[in-house]
């Protein structure tokens, strides 16, 4: 009996010793972390490896005009900042031979000059020697391609609309027009509504796209050839031209609008909008790639109103400053509607709208 209270004495014994260990244990590791997280100490320290890393805080939220800069600070406005240089068409995300043109395999038509002249035709995977004179509504030329030496490669008549021509090449035999050997117009539209012509590789022609109203977009016109007409003087050429006194609306919406011939040449502009037989209204010239002419634009002139002229990039591939005399002209400033807005060089200069003339 005696032996069994000195064992459990022993056991009562060093259960108050471990109690007591653990007690100091516990409070020197308190300490040590009050010591840790006191302001102002310093020193570094290493985290445990299962500790989890520190999360970043969010920004806080704002509200309101961003702070003023440095410039603003003395009512200087900040300095324009010039857009990244544009090299190419095609590498600056504007068409090319690459992204227009027929998108499938061609059947050869030696059409010559065909008429067309029942409502609803499409004309699709055709190879055309020739050219199409549209007397119909509603004709579709899509995924083809149109060689001519007509005056045209594709003239919508008075009277008809509708008609749609896209993914289609369309181009001439130079010598072999019969405007003295030369070609005049790609798309011509003679009829009384609007026409679409989206990504077409368009060549050769003096005058390629030529309309008061319509709806041009992703196109390609390039290599516009110079001729003498029949009256022996130099051609006019432009990607390009509108003759005013239209009645509906024209687009002229991301396409690459080239005109490379000479001056001395008859080049005129990428995109000529001219008051020969009324007042030019309603155009928008928007994201396109402009170069070429006496001037890359010609802008409507006195009395044009409704001319929304925004974020083209006039390129210095031919002449410094887009065209041989300028990037535009002819532009009515204070015309009900008129806008120019974002317009740049190739090069990221920012383009002025051009003083009235």
């Amino acid at each position: 009996m005696t032996q069994h209270r000195r064992r459990l004495t022993a056991w009562l014994l060093a259960g108050v010793v471990l109690a007591v260990v653990l007690t100091l244990y516990r409070a020197d590791r308190t300490a040590m972390s009050e010591h840790s997280a006191a302001p102002g100490v310093t020193g570094s320290a290493t985290p445990s490896a299962t500790a989890p890393p520190p999360t970043p805080s969010a920004p806080p939220a704002t509200s309101g005009p961003p702070s003023p800069t440095a410039s603003q600070g003395t009512g200087e406005p900040p300095p324009a900042t010039a857009e990244p240089a544009c090299t190419s068409p095609g590498t600056c995300g504007f068409p090319d031979a690459n992204s227009t043109g027929p998108r499938i395999g061609l059947e050869r038509h030696d059409t010559g000059n065909m008429s067309v002249k029942k409502d609803g035709t499409v004309i699709k995977g055709w190879d055309i020697h020739g050219s199409l004179d549209i007397y119909a509504n509603d004709v579709t030329v899509i995924d083809s391609r149109i060689t001519s030496t007509n005056w045209w490669g594709i003239n919508l008549r008075p009277g008809f609309g509708g008609l749609k021509v896209l993914h289609t090449t369309i181009t001439a035999v130079p010598g072999k027009g019969p405007d003295n050997g030369g070609v005049n117009y790609a798309v011509s539209n003679m009829g009384g509504s609007s026409i679409e012509v989206g990504w077409c590789d368009i060549s050769v022609f003096g005058n390629a796209l030529s309309m008061g109203q319509g709806d041009l977009h992703d196109n390609y016109v390039h290599d516009l050839v110079a001729f003498r007409n029949q009256g022996g003087e130099w051609q006019h050429t432009d990607a390009v031209i509108s003759g005013g006194g239209n009645k509906g609306r024209l687009t002229i919406r991301r396409n690459t609008l080239l005109n490379p011939t000479a001056v001395d040449r008859g080049a005129t502009a990428a995109v000529g909008l001219f008051a020969d037989t009324g007042v030019v209204s309603s155009v928008v010239v928007e994201g396109n790639w402009l170069a070429g002419g006496a001037y890359a634009l010609y802008g409507g002139g006195p009395g044009a109103t409704g001319i929304q002229v925004t974020n083209n990039v006039f390129s210095t591939q031919y002449h410094p400053a887009a065209g041989a005399y300028g990037a535009a002209t002819a532009w009515n400033a204070g015309g009900a509607g008129n806008v120019w807005k974002g317009n740049r060089m190739s090069d990221g200069r920012p383009v002025d709208p051009p003083p009235a003339s």
